[in-house]
């Protein structure tokens, strides 16, 4: 079950052990996926069948996905299936909306130019889990702000079910965002082939998107050779809660996070050590109930804590430090706290914005910084999948105006080089 840490030398104790966790590298799984990012390098489609059919099913059904076949997903879907998706398709897109950068052009009085362009990227490569871990709305939260941005190009890779056969809920969230191109390949191998290129995969610029971690690996060794979203580690949440916090809410969202995964850290700060223990018999009552419990029972064991603290300025402390992927305030006024909590991937404020709600529905992204690093990493956005090029337009007069200051610099660097080119602009 759940620790409770009442000291600071007990929950530094934890706050260590998570650290490492966090850092470990398996040799292992890291030479495993070298030689497959290298076969797929040389052999192309042929390899990335061939593990297909070894890691996920011996007869896949396609390998790209016909067009009409993810049309047809999306019109015999259940209906209000597809009508939730639509709407939290809607508020995805309104949010993302408002996150759009516009080029600028500035000008002097001489006729000199400056600017900045900002375009989408041409192509962007989706990882989506297959099998009992397939996830319709991580589709939504990556093509939605690719779209926005302006991408040429969305090419989806997820794994085959064990039949052999597309995963239908995956189709209608690709079918729903206008994703490009759907082939059927998954782990390491797809990474691949999607930052490399095949005969049949197109190459993309970045690839994002979740997955187990072989992907995860996958992700970081060809970071370079295409650009990535982050390396994500195991799911997390943290709540900081008061004496008027709900145990029963306080542990229903520990274990929403929970089920994701054995890794899965969730942690509980409070002020109240009486909720801290209403806190452990609610999580015990409801967890009788959930499909997933032996998961939720080993992630809580392992990675779940309830800290006691002495106030919530030590709380506040205690959670920016942590720098969690989500952070939900359940606290009298949780609004007053959003300008203290500076360390987090998504703010949750108030008993009534639990953390499925932005997993699913209520705009922001769900793609979020891991382990720590929202210390200085951002959640996926539309700024995700642009880039930014700058122009220059000088007149002669101008330049004239610049050349000693330029020359001057680029000598005390000791690049004459740079200095010349300046310098026989104006030479007679």
């Amino acid at each position: 079950m759940i620790r409770v840490l009442k000291t600071k030398e007990e929950q530094r104790e934890f706050l260590s052990y998570m650290n490492k966790r966090s850092g470990e590298v398996n040799a292992e799984v890291e030479k495993t996926v070298k030689a497959i990012i290298e076969d797929v390098r040389a052999r192309g489609d042929e390899a990335v069948k061939e593990y297909t059919a070894k890691f996920d099913c011996a007869d896949c059904q396609y390998y790209r996905v016909p067009d009409d076949v993810i049309n047809d997903a999306l019109t015999e879907a259940d209906h209000e299936f597809v009508n939730s998706m639509l709407n939290a398709l809607e508020n995805i897109t309104e949010f993302h909306k408002k996150q759009k950068l516009n080029g600028f052009m500035t000008t002097d009085e001489s006729g000199c130019i400056l600017g900045q362009r900002i375009r989408g990227l041409d192509r962007v490569g989706l990882y989506v889990p297959g099998g009992t871990a397939a996830y319709p709305s991580s589709v939504l939260m990556n093509a939605v702000p690719a779209k926005i941005a302006g991408v040429g190009e969305i090419i989806m890779v997820t794994p085959p079910l064990k039949d052999g056969t597309p995963n239908k809920d995956i189709l209608v969230a690709a079918a729903l965002c206008g994703v490009d191109k759907v082939y059927m390949c998954g782990g390491a191998q797809a990474v691949a082939a999607l930052a490399y290129g095949t005969a049949e995969i197109p190459k993309v610029s970045k690839i994002v998107g979740p997955g187990n971690i072989f992907v995860a690996t996958a992700k970081k060794l060809l970071y370079g050779t295409v650009d990535i979203d982050m390396i994500a580690g195991p799911s997390e949440i943290l709540i900081v809660a008061d004496e008027t916090a709900n145990p029963k809410y306080v542990a229903a969202d520990l274990m929403s996070q929970a089920e994701h995964d054995k890794l899965a850290s969730s942690v509980l700060i409070t002020t109240d050590k009486t909720l801290a223990d209403r806190t452990i018999t609610e999580i015990e009552r409801q967890s009788k109930e959930l499909s997933r419990k032996e998961i939720i029972d080993s992630s809580l064991d392992n990675y779940g804590a309830i800290m006691v603290c002495d106030n919530m300025n030590d709380c506040i402390d205690l959670a920016n430090e942590i720098a969690p992927e989500h952070l939900e305030v359940l606290c009298k006024n949780p609004l007053e706290y959003i300008g203290r909590l500076v360390n987090c991937g998504s703010l949750f404020l108030g008993e009534y914005a639990p953390e499925p709600l932005g997993d699913y529905y209520a705009g922001p992204n769900h793609v979020l910084p891991t382990s720590g690093t929202a210390r200085f990493f951002s959640p996926l956005s539309v700024d995700s999948f642009i880039k930014k090029s700058s122009y220059i337009y000088y007149t002669e007069e101008k330049l004239s105006q610049a050349k000693e200051d330029i020359v001057r610099i680029a000598q005390r660097e000791k690049l004459t080089a740079h200095a010349n080119a300046i310098k026989v602009r104006f030479e007679d």
